[in-house]
């Protein structure tokens, strides 16, 4: 039987700013997306009717109805170009990623569907037009279809390409205390107080070091552990260590991939209860 498969890429933000409080609950926020090469694997093939079958290290828990943004993703995209196009199918996702935890899981999951499909049954669909339908569905999952390096601006859906910043194929090292942390009650303690647009020059890693993420503080706050992480990375030397969205993933980026595998070596040893991931920016 046809598989068709797909990756649902680990986000960061390389730095994040929240600018203010809206009136709808949300926050207007200046973030940079970047992506890495690993993350959740989703297959689909042929069926009777929708089902998803959730595995691997992190599924405990999580629900596999019409709910799960995956199968959202699917119904949206039959209701929109019909069932004629878009036929039932069986999926399986494998979460390698861990659940709550700032890397956009549930995004990058709902824009692998929305890839799946558009490559074998919406080919027309321009990654423009797709992250649009999709992305009504949560914030992250504009910028998750393409997967590529990018600016986000308002709830973090108005999506700009950023050209100076040259980071495809930059070493990566993701750290997670194995804690989740919601982001509702993270963006809910933060503290209101505007810090400062984010700029991009011309240098971008004089840019990125001058970012920040306005949500470490509250999130720390839920999660000491992500102190912690921050403090084991920062110890191994990367020129940029830092908090990923609402937490509690931190990520480690590195000058070379030697210099990022013996971090990820060195943190197996002292934290070896801590989940990890080691990558390549795409």
């Amino acid at each position: 039987m046809t598989a068709f498969r797909e990756t649902g890429w680990a986000k960061i933000n390389l730095a994040l700013h929240v600018r203010g409080r809206r009136a709808d609950g949300y926050h207007d926020i200046e973030t940079l997306f970047a992506f890495v090469d690993g993350g959740d694997a989703l297959e689909a093939e042929f069926a009777d009717a929708d089902s998803l079958t959730i595995i691997g290290e992190f599924a405990a828990g999580l629900t596999t109805g019409a709910d799960n943004l995956v199968m959202q993703v699917l119904h949206l995209l039959r209701e929109r170009h019909g069932a004629d196009r878009v036929p039932p199918l069986a999926v399986t996702l494998t979460k390698a990623l861990p659940v709550a935890a700032g890397i956009g899981g549930g995004s990058a999951d709902a824009a692998a569907m929305a890839r799946l499909v558009r490559q074998h049954f919406l080919p027309e669909i321009a990654d423009a037009a797709l992250a649009r339908l999709v992305g009504t569905l949560g914030a992250d999952i504009a910028a998750c279809v393409a997967s590529k390096t990018c600016l986000g601006i308002g709830v973090g859906a108005q999506l700009s390409a950023v050209p100076e910043l040259s980071l495809t194929g930059a070493p990566v090292l993701l750290v997670n205390p194995r804690q989740p942390v919601a982001t509702g009650p993270v963006f809910a303690a933060w503290d209101g107080i505007d810090r400062g647009p984010l700029f991009i020059g011309a240098d971008g890693r004089a840019a990125l070091l001058a970012g920040r993420n306005d949500l470490q503080r509250p999130a720390t706050a839920q999660c000491p552990a992500v102190a912690d992480v921050l403090t084991a990375l920062g110890a191994l030397r990367p020129w940029l260590a830092r908090m990923s969205g609402s937490g509690a993933t931190c990520f480690a980026l590195f000058d070379a991939a030697a210099e990022r595998d013996a971090a990820a070596a060195s943190l197996a040893q002292s934290h070896p209860d801590w989940w990890s991931m080691a990558g390549t920016l795409r």
